[in-house]
């Protein structure tokens, strides 16, 4: 999605324990002419730019692969929507999107005065009352800005990003901050800054009511969801007072009805100054000629006084406060406190107080709560924002279990803390941790600018030092400290939310109002946009791979080895990949789940958790229908303890039949929920249109059999797993020689393979005429979804249809994105795309999406169908999507344990070699006459299959029927139980 309404989740443990040296201390240092601050043993050796008119410059250099990930960051967000105009920064973010004077209109001279002309009439529409005369004034806005539409181009910016080879321009809005993010290819760099100065000089705000629109459905998606609604109604009791519970980013649905764009452009002049704004860049540059590039591109911006949201602080809340929430999800508890300012001791005892209650193996939650199966699931969380934080506790119930008993589960863990009945090493083993995500999460360049955002936004990059340090700070952190900070912070003042089953009266969606598409002139090319993208951009070559140099193969007794050799640190992955699943084995899935819950002769369940997390080291089995592995990561200097520890407990686990008993009745608990989860039942009507009756989602066992599921089962298949044939896949430190040595000394092999039980097989459905797949669900929108099988994988179309996707449906600046959304304003997500098999014997299949409001249905499946049946033709954007699809596979690079999966990949295609070698080569001659056959051949006017979540009492029976013929299934066919 192009806008994401919440924070992204930033894990800002930075370096925590990744360097022996004590100390993080600023330095300042000149080059070429410009100065700038870092931090001494910093992972990512970003500098900190301070430019003439204030603008903040933060530069990582990664040049593994040639790209660039690019964040500008401004430091206001909903905290700073006006009181009487609340999602007004949420607004702005969509309009960045939009163009300037000089890019997105063919003559601005006059698309002007009919702009001028909508924010008159918006500010009429604000201040009028009457319902009719707000309709008439509405019908003017809709006349008005079709007008201007016929000078407007949609998605200009969109087509240019992918024109020089961007792969996820996005943009989010949360409380402090509002950050639009990019990445590109590292030779085009100069057009890139030329686009990215132009955006930001002098935004206009065109095609806005159908934008309008966009953001209307994203409120009514967020009133379908249970999970939101939880989290404003209990931030609302959190903060009383603070902007963080009083207004919610995207807006109240009063404010959505009555938008002013004047009140917008003010809110860009106020808070779009370069001196609260940040430009981030990570990536394949050289930093001294970088800062001269930004510094050239962004010198028009002009500083400003910036007056941030500075709010009075919140009184301490001194009671227990209740929330209910009613919807048609699962069953949930979330219980929250308000936490502290960032960087303050506080969050950093609260931050490791939720690893000491949920890590995901040894906290108390998971060794007494999930290791236990007290409950349906748990967990706990710090979230940290500029003023205060928030941490979190949430879980679920199991059967016949009530929410008031959870809530007292979650709180005995509580007490426990307080009483300091947990092992101090949990500290320790939780920096140790830290150290093992890092390590990977450094070799990220979209995680080194989201890391280097967020401190701006929280403090302006001034303490980019303690950030960095305060791993190192968590750890002298003692249990007595904790204990006694518990003992203060954990009494009655929490917000708890109760999550029922039911429906929710309260509902009141933003109604859609009257539009009629607006032109997105999408054939049509700014000047603006042919002089940047006739630039002159040096070429870059691909580097492709080729298996027999970049993979190493070997043996260990029968088992066939392929390894990846680690140069860069201590960071080891393991596998035994088994080419059987849930398919062969229908007991495999859960005699994966059932060894979490098993102690062998020396271990208890709960010591086999504690050991994995205190030496830094994970292991999971997990079964899909085709493929099982089992996974062993960690630090290479714990490579024999981890590997010695999952080979004990596969062949010494014994069975515990209060754990199975509670795994069953957890099992079926978790079946009930999935029968709540819209997407689930989404994804099960899909199965059922391309496969039929009987199909790869609800092939499962019976509620029944479940029930009658043996330890002795599960135990002897989980013994004789390694009897079954598998190859072993490491990327690590160890070169070939030494891995198989190690290897087959840890790993017991039998003298020959068993043979692993046949696959189920399905039969693919090939319908003649339009079917209606039906489910009712209790929400506002509708979910739908178009599937219709193709032929078998056929290598010869990779690049035919890879580019027809990104043309026709795989992006904002496709065809069905820019008429679905932006033409039409029919919804907020939409897609299209020809799925390609991951198997040669497999479909293809074409699947398109709509999620629109319930009342939309109609219009929005007559809009793509119009799309699946005629392809527009758009000469520029289909050029862009042919450079973009080049340009991707220029600039990609397969590295690491990726090597090895690709090479899995390209092998269950049936290809011996790199197939992005003839997706290139297949690439370069394509015209859009290729593409074009391909639509009409496989796509245009033929039967297909429409998914239909929606409720039975906002769409009609008769509106189904028109689609074709209506099947409305049960839970049951579409589970299987």
């Amino acid at each position: 999605m192009k806008k994401k309404l919440l924070a992204l989740s930033l894990f800002l443990l930075i370096g925590s324990g990744i360097m022996a040296q004590s100390g993080y201390q600023w330095k300042t240092a000149t080059s070429d002419g410009y100065t700038y601050k870092y931090v001494t043993n910093d992972p990512t050796k970003s500098r900190f730019y301070t430019l003439k008119n204030g603008l903040t410059v933060i530069l990582s250099q990664n040049v593994k692969e040639p790209t660039i990930e690019f964040r500008m960051a401004v430091r206001a967000g909903s905290n700073t929507d006006p009181r009487t105009a609340t999602g007004l920064a949420h607004y702005l973010e969509h309009l960045l999107f939009k163009g300037t004077d000089k890019f997105g209109t063919m003559d601005y001279a006059k698309e002007k005065p009919l702009l001028d002309k909508i924010d008159g009439l918006y500010e009429q529409y604000n201040k009028t009352t009457d319902p009719t005369k707000r309709k008439e004034i509405y019908a003017q806005i809709d006349k008005t800005s079709g007008l201007a539409s016929n000078y407007s181009i949609a998605n200009e910016y969109d087509k240019m990003i992918k024109a020089i080879g961007g792969q996820s321009s996005n943009a989010h809005t949360w409380y402090e901050e509002t950050v639009y993010n990019e990445d590109f290819p590292s030779n085009a760099t100069d057009k890139f800054l030329a686009l990215q100065a132009e955006r930001f000089r002098n935004p206009v705000f065109r095609i806005f009511h159908t934008e309008l629109e966009a953001v209307y459905e994203e409120k009514n998606r967020g009133l379908d969801n249970d999970a939101w609604k939880m989290d404003e109604k209990m931030s609302a009791l959190l903060f009383p007072t603070h902007n963080y519970g009083q207004q919610t980013t995207i807006g109240t649905i009063e404010h959505l009805k009555n938008p002013s764009l004047v009140e917008i452009r003010k809110y860009y002049n106020k808070y779009y100054v370069p001196n609260n704004m940040a430009v981030v860049l990570a990536g394949d540059f050289n930093p001294d000629e970088m800062i001269k590039k930004v510094d050239k591109s962004f010198a028009f911006m002009q500083s400003k006084p910036v007056t941030l949201y500075n709010p009075a602080p919140e009184k301490p809340l001194t009671k227990i406060q209740t929330v209910d929430i009613y919807g048609p999800s699962a069953e949930s508890i979330e219980i929250s406190y308000r936490g502290y300012a960032e960087n303050s001791k506080q969050s950093m005892l609260l931050d490791l107080i939720s690893s000491i209650l949920s890590n995901g193996k040894a906290g108390l939650f998971d060794i007494n709560l999930n290791k236990q199966q007290k409950v349906l699931r748990s967990s706990a969380s710090y979230q940290q924002m500029k003023d205060y934080g928030v941490f979190n506790m949430s879980a679920q119930p199991k059967q016949g279990q009530t929410l008031t008993e959870v809530q007292k589960l979650l709180l005995d863990q509580i007490e426990i803390l307080k009483k300091g009945n947990f092992d101090e090493s949990l500290i320790k083993a939780t920096v140790a941790n830290s150290k093992l995500g890092l390590l990977q999460a450094f070799d990220n360049n979209a995680y080194r600018v989201d890391a280097a955002t967020n401190e701006f936004i929280l403090n302006r990059g001034t303490k980019w030092d303690k950030s960095l340090s305060n791993p190192d700070e968590m750890a002298k952190i003692t249990k007595s400290q904790v204990i006694a900070f518990a003992k203060q912070f954990f009494i009655n003042n929490y917000v708890i939310a109760f999550k029922h089953k039911g429906e929710d009266k309260n509902i009141a969606k933003v109604e859609k109002p009257s539009i009629t598409p607006v032109n997105t002139n999408a054939a049509e090319t700014s000047e603006f946009t042919k002089e940047l993208l006739a630039a002159p951009t040096s070429s870059i070559s691909p580097k492709f791979l080729d298996y027999k140099k970049d993979l190493n193969f070997g043996k260990v007794g029968i088992a066939d080895v392929i390894t990846v050799q680690n140069k860069e640190n201590s960071i080891f992955r393991l596998s035994y990949r088994f080419e059987m699943g849930a398919l062969n084995n229908m007991l495999q899935p859960y005699a994966a789940q059932y060894l979490a819950f098993l102690a062998t002769d020396k271990y208890s369940a709960e010591q086999i958790s504690k050991e994995f997390y205190n030496i830094a080291c994970n292991y999971s089995i997990n079964v899909g229908n085709e493929v099982t592995t089992i996974n062993i990561s960690g630090l290479e200097e714990n490579f024999d303890k981890a590997v010695s520890l999952v080979e004990h407990i596969l062949a010494n686990c014994k069975p515990n039949e209060q754990a199975l008993a509670e795994l069953k009745s957890r099992i079926l608990k978790s079946r009930e929920n999935n029968k709540l989860n819209k997407s689930a039942i989404l994804g099960g009507l899909m199965n059922y249109a391309q496969y039929g009756s009987t199909n790869p989602f609800n092939s499962t066992l019976s509620n029944d059999e479940v029930k009658n599921i043996t330890s002795d089962q599960l135990i002897s298949t989980l013994h004789n797993i390694n009897n079954f044939k598998h190859t072993i896949t490491y990327y690590g430190p160890q070169t070939l020689e030494a891995f198989t040595e190690s290897i087959g000394k840890l790993h017991k092999l039998p003298a020959e393979f068993t043979p692993e039980p046949p696959a189920k097989k399905f039969t693919y459905t090939n319908n003649t005429t339009n079917q209606v797949y039906f489910a009712d669900y209790d929400m506002v929108q509708s979910e739908i979804r178009w599937v219709r099988n193709g032929g078998v994988f056929n290598p010869d179309l990779t690049a035919k249809i890879n580019l027809f996707n990104s043309y026709f449906g795989g992006g904002m600046g496709s065809i069905v994105f820019q008429t679905i959304r932006e033409s039409k304003a029919l919804a907020y997500s939409t897609f299209a795309v020809y799925s390609s098999p991951d198997k040669k014997d497999k479909n293809y299949a074409m699947i398109a999406y709509v999620g629109s409001q319930a009342d939309k249905m109609n219009d929005a499946v007559a809009g793509m169908n119009e799309l699946l049946n005629v392809l527009p033709e758009a000469n520029k954007s289909f050029e862009a999507s042919k450079y973009n699809a080049l340009n991707a596979l220029e600039t990609s690079r397969v590295t690491k344990d990726d090597i090895i999966q690709s090479y899995f990949a390209d092998q269950k295609l049936g290809i011996d070699h790199d197939s992005r070698i003839d997706e290139y080569n297949g690439l370069k001659p394509l015209t859009f006459g290729d593409i074009k056959d391909f639509h009409t051949n496989n796509v245009a006017n033929k039967p297909y299959n429409y998914c239909i979540v929606a409720s039975e009492k906002k769409v009609k029976l008769e509106d189904m029927q028109k689609f074709g013929t209506v099947t409305k299934l049960t839970l049951e066919q579409i589970f299987g139980y």
